[in-house]
């Protein structure tokens, strides 16, 4: 084994953070940035390119300041599902990106779906018609961005995810590529035969020439270029979406082992192996991985507003002024008083998946308090986590003996707790929980030798706190008053 160290840079919905990871997994330099979001409509979530490509570069630089040694290798993990174009001489962008959150797609996922599409579409893509894929944001931008599409399909703009955007920026455009669990979150991936599905492109509209070459997600698919990146000449060695790294990071390398990321949203993935498996719950089959030897599969349950709606608290409500206040808040209450929260502030997804569910609180009375809400609030997270975990054990069939838990929220003891005694299983917690980051630098090193199998990758791993279930929690009657709150969101816009 080499020693070095590999720089991974995590672009996030809401910042970029940009770690130093050394070869016995540790973190030797740390940056981040955070970036403006846009709400220019009710439903819309937008994101300037540019925006995410200088937080990049302020993320990266002061990773590299804080680390005693150079890195040897890049690797990236994003935010899925985001649809960018950039022009490929200049490498700007001609519009806003549609973020993975916005919901303007809503009445194309409904005439698809009237058309009798939704059927094929989950047959080859393992998804379903909603707004959260890629696919019907570029049909909607087809069909009201003229300006930009003419471009698109006159080969002169590229279309892509955040990772691609990122590889572009990075090598000057000298690259346009994806990798695998990228590309089958767009709705034009074929993951049985693992390549772009010409059927869906027509279907959505979609020219096939202007997505990206699909590339194993580790192995050098280029080289930055020192004149666009801070003077550096490193091999791009890793990509995965988020949360298919955060998985990675998790080593959960076997079939069944299970992670669920802690960020705006939360999302739970499941290890299924080399074989696809389909859900008819509302659960997703994606890629998780290809190593160069073929795609590794898991089944996936997308929450979309956990971290966001303590963010909402504070920065929509002013209730808490820094987000790390909640646990401290939430703690000086036994319960929430009989109040339930609901978080469908952008629309419900996995089990529901309803575009049009709206945020719900329920239960109010004259003593509810700050506290309560609070507490409701991460009640929330930890009862839309165990719908999705239900439905992967009753559906899918799939074991879940304990759950790894990462992302900004899972440093939240209370969460962590009040998780395992919805899930009835023990959570746990590692040192490192930016492991969305370190999933995409050991991508990366395992493509340049920083390690040399997945075996020394695991051994890296280390537990920070296992949280147990406290008995009798799981059947105390509360899920089953959520599930009535959650009908009430239903169907409220639309």
């Amino acid at each position: 084994m080499t020693s070095s160290c590999v720089l991974a840079i995590d672009a996030g919905t809401t910042g970029v953070t940009a770690l130093v990871v050394a070869d016995d997994g540790a973190v030797l330099g740390r940056g981040h940035s955070e970036f403006q979001q846009r709400f220019p409509r009710p439903g819309w979530v937008e994101h300037e390119p540019e925006d995410i490509w200088s937080a990049t570069l302020s993320a990266c630089r002061a990773s590299l300041t804080d680390a005693p040694e150079s890195p040897t290798a890049i690797g990236i993990t994003n935010q899925r599902e985001t649809a960018v174009l950039w022009d490929r001489a200049s490498l700007r962008a001609p519009r806003p990106a549609i973020v993975w959150q916005d919901r303007r797609t809503a009445g194309i996922c409904r005439r698809l779906r009237e058309a009798g599409h939704e059927d094929r579409v989950r047959e080859l893509t393992g998804l379903r018609l909603d707004p959260y894929f890629t696919g019907t944001k570029l049909t909607w931008l087809a069909e009201h961005d003229d300006r930009a599409w003419i471009d698109v399909v006159g080969g002169s703009v590229a279309l892509g995810t955040v990772d691609s955007y990122l590889v572009a920026r990075l090598t000057a455009g000298s690259r346009h590529v994806t990798d695998p669990s990228n590309a089958s979150r767009t709705l034009l991936y074929d993951v049985t035969a693992g390549c772009w599905s010409d059927e869906l492109c027509e279907l959505l509209g979609v020219p096939v020439q202007a997505l990206p070459e699909v590339v194993p997600s580790s192995g050098e698919l280029g080289r930055t270029d020192p004149s666009a990146f801070l003077g550096l000449d490193l091999p791009i060695a890793g990509i995965a979406g988020d949360q298919q790294a955060a998985l990675f990071g998790q080593v959960c390398f076997r079939e069944g082992q299970s992670k669920c990321t802690y960020g705006t949203g939360s999302f739970v993935l499941t290890n299924t192996g080399g074989t696809p498996v389909r859900s008819d719950a509302g659960l997703l089959t994606t890629v998780a991985w290809d190593l160069g030897d073929g795609p590794v599969f898991a089944l996936e349950g997308a929450i979309f507003v956990t971290g966001a709606a303590v963010q909402w608290l504070r920065d929509g409500l002013g209730l808490i002024d820094k987000a790390a206040e909640i646990e401290g808040l939430a703690a000086t209450v036994a319960d929430t008083g009989g109040v339930f929260f609901v978080p469908a502030l952008t629309g419900l997804g996995a089990p529901d998946w309803d575009p049009h569910a709206r945020g719900t609180i329920v239960g109010i009375t004259r003593g509810t308090t700050r506290a309560h809400l609070a507490r409701a609030t991460l009640e929330a997270i930890a009862f839309e986590v165990r719908d999705v975990v239900d439905v992967m054990v009753a559906e899918a069939g799939i074991g879940v003996p304990e759950l790894s838990a990462d992302g900004g929220a899972s440093t939240n003891d209370l969460l962590c707790q009040l998780q395992a005694d919805q899930l009835g299983v023990p959570v746990r917690r590692p040192r490192v929980t930016e492991t969305t980051a370190l999933g995409a630098a050991f991508l990366a090193g395992l493509a340049t030798g920083v390690w040399s199998s997945t075996d020394e990758l695991a051994a890296t791993w280390q537990q920070d706190r296992r949280f147990e279930p406290t008995p009798g929690a799981r059947d105390d009657g509360r899920h089953e008053r959520w599930r009535v709150a959650v009908s009430r969101s239903l169907a409220w816009d639309g």
